[in-house]
């Protein structure tokens, strides 16, 4: 047996193939920087946690301060990536060109006139991380107006100076202030997708950052990774899924057998049901019941309906699909699943549900790029090779 197959696991599934003192996911916890998630999400911002992530230590407050006057400054994105949001309009409203697609390449184009751009140095690294945490909100938020037709938000400052991070991303995509209670559950959203160790995306960048290439290369390919359905992507497709569902068996049919048959026929025909199941957690996503239950009261209250709360409706065909899914197959939904319904309860376009999450993971992945940065070696792991046996040309 070669050293190869010796260390096999497909997917490297329980491959340790690094060290990091940023996050640890485990089955009793998600810990940042050694903060469990529930304790982050009922007592910190996001822009505390961003800059926890990036600078390494829970911020005072002048150090937050000083942390959130630099992240505004920075918002404004340059000329050149404006027009290409807006040269690439059609493309986007014909559905050609995706908002994932366009962001990643938005992000590429930043590299070429950021003066720190080739610099792996740990300052310059720095700087870069807190320009991207600043511009990729104000890129999804014009990307959003090109789409629809309005007008770009604040382009000279990059939204309201007077909004932190996660209420400035709902008025750049908007052109209105969000509710407070709007702007924090989408702030504690983003809490919870900033940071979770070696995932795909995160894994992507630091394999890039290892052979000492730029930061925006390693974010650009983590948005790349982040995009499919099997990462990122899945809380887009979940969202389908229960539109999907909602459309077969009408608002009549929540809560009734026809939920269960659809499920059903989903099992039998062996369909994908994204939102669901995780390669760490076994016993269920310590993310996903907070951004549930913080979504599930927004819709309690919804009242854009005469006549009753349709949001509501949602979160119930939403729960008796996860009460199917546990009793059926035993899986537990992922913070994807309660991310869709309650980004859908808010009115945020279902294609920005994924840039979004780049919007809170930048700050993940720009911390991982310093660490490796700062500790590199060359990722380069083996293949288990299957091909055919040695042999001759002109044999």
């Amino acid at each position: 047996m070669s050293q190869a197959d010796a260390a096999f696991a497909k997917g490297l599934e329980g491959i340790i193939a690094g060290e990091t003192t940023i996050c640890s996911v485990e089955q009793g916890g998600l810990f940042y920087r050694g903060y469990e998630i529930h304790d982050l999400a009922k007592n910190a911002t996001f822009d505390q946690v961003a800059f926890l992530l990036l600078e390494g230590h829970k911020p005072s407050p002048a150090e937050l301060d000083r942390f959130k006057a630099e992240i505004r400054k920075e918002r404004p994105i340059p000329h050149h990536v404006t027009r290409f949001l807006q040269e690439t309009g059609p493309a986007l409203k014909a559905g050609t060109a995706v908002p994932m697609d366009v962001l990643r390449s938005a992000v590429s184009i930043l590299a070429h006139t950021d003066p720190d751009c080739q610099s792996v140095a740990a300052d310059a690294n720095l700087r870069k991380a807190k320009r991207l945490l600043a511009k990729v909100p104000t890129i999804i938020g014009q990307m959003q107006n090109v789409i629809d037709g309005r007008p770009l938000v604040a382009p000279e400052t990059g939204g309201d100076p007077a909004l932190d991070h996660a209420a400035n991303l709902m008025y750049l995509m908007s052109g209105q202030k969000p509710s407070p209670e709007y702007a924090r559950v989408v702030d504690v959203s983003l809490i919870l997708y900033a940071e979770h160790d070696f995932n795909a995306s995160t894994f992507t960048s630091r394999v890039i950052a290892g052979t000492l290439s730029d930061m925006h290369g390693a974010v650009t390919g983590g948005i790349a990774a982040l995009k499919g359905p099997l990462h990122g992507g899945a809380n887009e497709m979940a969202m389908e899924m229960l539109k999907e569902i909602m459309h077969d068996v009408g608002e009549k049919g929540i809560g009734t057998k026809a939920v269960d048959d659809w499920m059903q026929r989903a099992f039998d025909t062996k369909r994908k049901l994204m939102g669901f199941g995780h390669r760490v957690y076994k016993n269920g996503d310590h993310r996903a019941p907070i951004l549930h239950a913080l979504g599930r009261a927004i819709a309690e209250k919804d009242t854009r309906n005469p006549g009753g709360h349709a949001a509501l409706q949602w979160f119930r065909l939403g729960e008796q699909v996860q009460a199917i899914m546990l009793d059926k197959k035993k899986i537990h939904p992922n913070v994807d699943f309660p991310c869709g319904l309650t980004y859908f309860t808010m009115g945020i376009p279902v294609p920005q549900y994924t840039p979004i999450f780049v919007a809170s993971r930048v700050s993940g992945w720009c911390a991982h790029v310093m660490e490796q940065h700062a500790n590199n070696r060359l990722i380069r792991p083996l293949s288990a090779y299957r091909g055919e046996p040695p042999r001759k040309w002109n044999a």
